[in-house]
């Protein structure tokens, strides 16, 4: 089940909302991090701020703590005792005035493993929201029960229909069905079931098994639409069902596919089912680069849709921590990808313009909005495990250069000379606005 947020995307400000949204909830996470294991660590925070510029709302805490909204929602910060700016650079004037006592509760005078755990807790934290939120839509949604069994039907046009809901699958085609949770043998039975419009289905049902008739299993039927893609684009949907390309039917995904990879990029013409109408459009498949499992990318042409079985498999309850390792399974994952990305794109493996800046986040944003609650929500998590894994680059400016520095000092036995932290600091944030603005160019020249 699911919510749709936003019944038709497409408003310039129906995404800055979704984007404002997404952020917001990573950085009061982020933030919070940083606030609460620096209380707990003896670290005084003067202010917690949700924004940056001028201040629409504000109060004090009984810690002391001024919590306040400001008026441009594009980050955030803590500032604790002793800092002179939202970077937790220092302040060198406060600093020399404040009492030994004093000095202990700021950030700069706390002792080093306080001030380690203080910076590296808004990285964790992100984390932490990340495995929180997949193991909460896991458990939300559910495992597919096993044996493989029919839940309910997708919508096909004039599909042979003989399965009932509740029927165990036994064996399509004569191929035997593996447990679903093996996800490679799952896989490598669909690509071995014949590629026929009708086949025999052997499934339990009432304890009895017997041999119906039903579709092809893998129809070309919308089931996700990613963001920023070439269906997503010219108006496709989830829950269309691809019935030709160019005037030839097709009633299997993998026709489709072929029909996509082998034409090297040329115009597509698409007849779609929808909800009991037809309709055509024309679509260019685009170039992608897709990591690999077993390491890597491939550049492949793509369209920007996924499919699935013609019904929906019934689900069983899954436990708790069942579905925390696949919290933490997901979040690794997205980690991995996002370093190999990153690194083949320096390599010149891939395009670069696999970045994207704050723009092509807000569209992604509001088009995850619009597929629906369960999808926007993934998505925050998502891209908090980014936001948390790009704090943790050992960047000066960054959370990650703020624990290099306190390496070295744990290394060295005294921290790095304030002239020589002013001169880090600059260059990295430099090199933070030099990543932005070429961010900012993906999103508006890159195709």
């Amino acid at each position: 089940m699911d919510i749709s947020l936003i019944p038709q995307f497409g408003g310039f400000v129906v995404t800055v909302i979704a984007f404002v949204v997404a952020l917001s909830v990573i950085v009061a996470v982020h933030e919070y991090g940083h606030y609460i294991v620096g209380r707990w660590s003896g670290i005084k925070a003067e202010v917690f701020s949700l924004g940056f510029g001028p201040v629409l709302w504000s109060r004090h805490d009984r810690h002391g703590t001024k919590w306040q909204i400001a008026a441009l929602p594009f980050g955030g910060y803590v500032k604790f005792l002793g800092d002179s700016n939202a970077a937790s650079a220092k302040d060198e004037e406060a600093a020399y005035a404040l009492s030994e006592e004093e000095l202990r509760h700021s950030m700069h005078g706390a002792p080093l493993w306080a001030r380690t755990a203080t910076v590296a807790a808004g990285p964790i934290f992100n984390f932490i929201l990340s495995i929180l939120v997949f193991a909460g839509v896991i458990l939300w949604q559910g495992q597919v029960a096993e044996p493989l069994t029919v839940g309910s039907f997708r919508a096909l046009p004039g599909e042979v229909q003989e399965l009932r809901e509740g029927d165990e699958v036994i064996a399509i085609g004569g191929v035997r069905v593996p447990a679903f949770e093996d996800r490679e043998a799952f896989r490598s039975f669909g690509d071995a079931v014949p590629v026929e419009p009708v086949l025999d289905y052997d499934v339990r049902r009432d304890a009895r098994e017997m041999r119906v008739g039903g579709p092809y299993p893998y129809p070309p039927l919308v089931t996700q639409l990613s963001p920023q893609s070439a269906a997503y684009d010219i108006g496709l949907q989830v829950g269309d069902v691809i019935t030709a390309v160019d005037g030839t039917p097709i009633f299997a995904f993998e026709q489709l596919r072929e029909r996509v990879e082998g034409g090297n990029g040329k115009p597509l013409l698409l007849s779609v089912w929808r909800d009991g109408a037809a309709l055509e459009f024309t679509l260019v498949p685009r170039r992608v680069d897709e990591p690999q499992a077993e390491g890597g990318f491939k550049t492949s042409w793509r369209i920007g849709i996924a499919g699935g079985l013609f019904f929906e498999p019934a689900t069983e309850m899954t436990g708790v921590g069942s579905a925390l390792l696949g919290g933490v399974v997901q979040t690794e994952r997205i980690v991995q990808g996002s370093i190999s990305g990153l690194w083949h794109m320096i390599t010149g493996a891939i395009s670069s313009c696999n970045m994207s800046g704050p723009i092509g986040i807000a569209q992604v944003s509001g088009a995850m909005a619009s597929q629906g609650a369960v999808s926007f929500i993934w998505f925050i998590a998502v891209l908090s495990t980014a936001v948390g894994l790009l704090n943790l680059f050992p960047i000066p400016v960054l959370d990650g250069g703020h624990l290099v520095f306190y390496g070295y000092e744990a290394v060295a036995g005294r921290p790095p000379s304030d002239g020589a932290l002013r001169i880090l600091m600059t260059v990295g944030l430099t090199l933070i606005l030099s990543l932005m603005v070429f961010a900012l160019s993906n999103d508006l020249f890159c195709p």
